[in-house]
Order: structure tokens, then C-alpha cells, then sequence
């Protein structure tokens, strides 16, 4: 800040310590995350991170990816978690984002399920009926995906946009057929439901999905120490689990901090958290994600979404969004 050498002392001395009180203030970070059962609750639970910056951590739970890139596009939120999809959709709309990390390659954890009795034994039977999915989120892709790889026209099949929390009550309620949806809302409605497709399933035909971290480009640049710190506590978590994954058992601190942060049950996280994957961080770097996987699937996704009129353009080059910055710092510290 400029002082001019008009003011009285007194006043710039003040707007100096008012400098100072900002700078301070400065260092508070709002993460949004959602309910995916992944490693990183444990870090949200221990607060290392927390003590390792100094920082202080606002942690918000959204309802679905497009809640959380519309908080980021606002400027309310500076870290957040979001499915492929929603990254590619911010990106194709100019957001100054970089995805920085996978949270979780999601595999066979989120799926397509049927209620039971409605008559539906596959993908083609989903015409004239209800299904539900969060909007813009990695199960809409692949719902949207599957119906037209398999001749399904979406404007014969009712989709509806609902968070989670309204899919599980609509599916009580009986008001929905089907629903793509990840846990814990998916483990209670396979209770009643049978399996059409997995995101698995889905991604060997050519759509595959992630969850992954993303930051604002330009408070990361200026919070370096915070994002490295971060992907080193991420790639700690993720280490202890694929190590020790017998260990997180339902009465397992890890496994209750999980449910604690997701509001899941505690005793359906140990089979949920095993349909997902999380890449060491060599991985991360490698050419199947933040080296160039990462940006092509979501080329390929951003041609979907504008085909489905969900963006408006499909950006050149998918790379620019994506940044290998910070876990090549974390790996050299």
C-alpha cells in the first residue's frame, strides 16, 4: 500500500497496521467438499493442515458439483471438490481454475440402480420413466452417456435434478424408478434396487469419470505453501489407506471421521471406499491423470456436455486447466 507523505503519522500508521490486520486475515481458506467417502475426511477430522499452515480452513458441505463451481465462480469458495463433469463444465466457461489433485478414480462407485419392481432390466427400459441424478455432476455424464450409447433418446426418459439428499428421499418415497448416484446414498437404495451399470462399466466405453480437487488459479499462486502442504497431508491420507485398508473398519477412528464429514453410516463405508481407487502421487503425475489423462477426458467430456447443450464451447486445450505444480512440490520436499 502507498502512503501519501500528506496524511498525519497517526493515520498512516494506522493504515499500515490495517495492512498488516488484512495480510493476516488473509490466510483463511473456504474448501468445499461433498459427500464422497474418500481419505481426505481423515485430514478434514485430524485439523493437520490446519496446524502445519496457520491457515484457517472454512469447511462447507455442498450437495453437488455444480453447487460448488457456482461458489468458486462467485468467489466464495477457493478450493473445492468436484466431480470431472463440473470441472470440465467451469472450465469451458472461463473459470480461473486448476485441477490439482484426483481425489479418487471412481471406478465402480457410483451406479445406475433400478427399483425394484418398476419393470426396468436395463438401460433401453428407462424410457417414460423417472430417473434422478445430480445435474452436471460425473453420474449426469455417464447417465447421459450410457442412455445414447445404448440407442436410448434422453427426451423419451424424464431425468430430474436432485442433490443426494433428495434422491434418498424421493427413492423412500417411491417417487423416482432409478437413480445414478455415488454412496452413501447409493448403498441404502440398492437395498431395494438392482445394478443397470457402474461408472465402471460405462468407462470402458469410452467415458470415464474422476473426483478431483480444484483451486482458484490465482489465490493458489499466491498460497503456494498452503498447496503444498495440503497435497502432502492428501497424499499422506490416500497412502494410509491403500496400506492399511483392512484396518478401516467401522469402529476404525478413520472410518468414523469418514462417516462424521459425509453424514454416511459408518458400517456401509469399508465396502463403499473399496469401489473407488486413489492414485499414489507418481500417479498423479503420470500421463493417465494430472500428465494428460485428465485434460483429455475432459476434452472428451466437454464435446458431450455441449452436444447436450449443458456449455456453450469446448475449449482448445483442456491442459491449461490442469496443473501438476504442487505435487511436484510436495514430491520434492
Amino acid at each position: 500500500m502507498k502512503i501519501d507523505a500528506r496524511w498525519p503519522r497517526w493515520l498512516a500508521a494506522m493504515a499500515m497496521v490495517a495492512c498488516g490486520t488484512a495480510f493476516a486475515q488473509s490466510k483463511e481458506v473456504t474448501f468445499a467438499h461433498q459427500d464422497m467417502l474418500v481419505p481426505l475426511r481423515t485430514v478434514m477430522e485430524s485439523g493437520e493442515i490446519e496446524k502445519a499452515t496457520g491457515y484457517k480452513i472454512n469447511w462447507r458441505m455442498f450437495g453437488g458439483g455444480g453447487d460448488v463451481i457456482r461458489a468458486m465462480a462467485s468467489g466464495d469458495v477457493q478450493v473445492g471438490e468436484v466431480g470431472s463433469a463440473g470441472i470440465t463444465a467451469a472450465a469451458s466457461q472461463g473459470q480461473d481454475i486448476k485441477l490439482f489433485w484426483i481425489l479418487d478414480d471412481i471406478a465402480d462407485a457410483e451406479a445406475l440402480i433400478a427399483r425394484n419392481g418398476t419393470g426396468i432390466n436395463s438401460v433401453k427400459d428407462l424410457k417414460g420413466k423417472k430417473v434422478a441424478t445430480p445435474f452436471v455432476s460425473t453420474a449426469h455424464y455417464q447417465l447421459m452417456a450410457d442412455m445414447k450409447s445404448e440407442g436410448v433418446d434422453p427426451k423419451s426418459v424424464n431425468v430430474m435434478n436432485l442433490r443426494p439428499p433428495e434422491i434418498a428421499a424421493a427413492w423412500e418415497r417411491g417417487d423416482i424408478d432409478a437413480a445414478f448416484i455415488w454412496d452413501p446414498v447409493l448403498s441404502k437404495i440398492k437395498a431395494n434396487g438392482k445394478t443397470l451399470a457402474t461408472s465402471g462399466s460405462i468407462g470402458k466405453k469410452g467415458y470415464p469419470t474422476f473426483d478431483g480437487l480444484v483451486v482458484n488459479a490465482k489465490w493458489a499462486a499466491a498460497n503456494e505453501g498452503f498447496m503444498v502442504a495440503l497435497v502432502k497431508a492428501l497424499a499422506k491420507a490416500d497412502a494410509d489407506y491403500r496400506s492399511n485398508a483392512a484396518k478401516w473398519t467401522a469402529d476404525s477412528a478413520q472410518v468414523k471421521a469418514v462417516a462424521k464429514w459425509t453424514k454416511a453410516e459408518a458400517g456401509s463405508v469399508p465396502a463403499a471406499m473399496s469401489l473407488y481407487r486413489f492414485p499414489t502421487l507418481q500417479e498423479q503425475m503420470s500421463p493417465a491423470w494430472l500428465g494428460g489423462g485428465a485434460a483429455k477426458a475432459m476434452t472428451d467430456t466437454a464435446a458431450f456436455l455441449k452436444e447436450q447443450g449443458r456449455v456453450q464451447e469446448v475449449k482448445p486445450n483442456y491442459s491449461d486447466f490442469v496443473t501438476t505444480t504442487y505435487v511436484e512440490k510436495a514430491m520434492a520436499k
